[in-house]
């Protein structure tokens, strides 16, 4: 089976990271995006199998008792999200690579089972104050889940030095060109020139 490569993006909440691996996914078809498996109720327009797996906790553990996530845990209290084996298998095997929107402790898991054969990105939002407000501004949580979503961005952000790559997201539309060739240059590297 061919291995590609992985494209790993994290991010606290909010940060951006979501709209950028979109952007990314849009513009190049040789990427191919890895839905992670997810105990949570489906938000929204979400549809099962494209935005996330949608199983039960039960279905969840037992999968990770048969060693089927190359990394999982449980980012809320009762909620577990993961990365099954089959998916990375699945794309590698249309000849794609694998671009991940990830948790910050899962993309760092990612990153040290995978190594060089993956790029880790971290999405770093203009501020805290930025990232409160956008958090805030989404209307899809309760003050409770708002309160454990900002406590663990605070918490997050001191991960960034932890990746290969810290992408600011002060201007969505720059930060977009620069994670294009960004990727582009990991995906495809162009040969050193011995002379200039």
């Amino acid at each position: 089976m061919n291995q590609g490569k992985l494209i790993i993006f994290s991010a606290p909440s909010g940060a951006g990271k979501t709209t950028i691996v979109h952007h990314l996914l849009g513009k190049m078809p040789e990427l191919s995006f890895s839905i992670s498996a997810t105990t949570r109720k489906a938000r929204g327009a979400e549809v099962h199998a494209k935005d996330y797996y949608f199983i039960t906790k039960e279905e969840f553990l037992h999968k990770v008792a048969k060693h089927e996530f190359v990394e999982f845990e449980e980012v809320y209290s009762g909620i577990f999200y993961g990365t099954l084996r089959s998916e990375i298998d699945r794309i590698w095997a249309e000849g794609k690579h694998v671009v991940f929107d990830i948790d910050v402790e899962g993309g760092l898991r990612l990153k040290k089972k995978f190594g060089d054969q993956a790029l880790a990105i971290f999405v770093q939002p203009p501020s805290f104050e930025v990232l409160v407000e956008r958090l805030r501004g989404r209307g899809t949580d309760n003050q409770e889940k708002l309160d454990e979503r900002i406590k663990k961005a605070a918490k997050e952000l001191e991960y960034a030095d932890k990746f290969d790559i810290v992408l600011r997201n002060n201007d969505l539309l720059t930060a977009c060109v620069e994670v294009e060739k960004l990727v582009m240059d990991f995906i495809s590297p162009t040969p050193k020139r011995l002379n200039n």
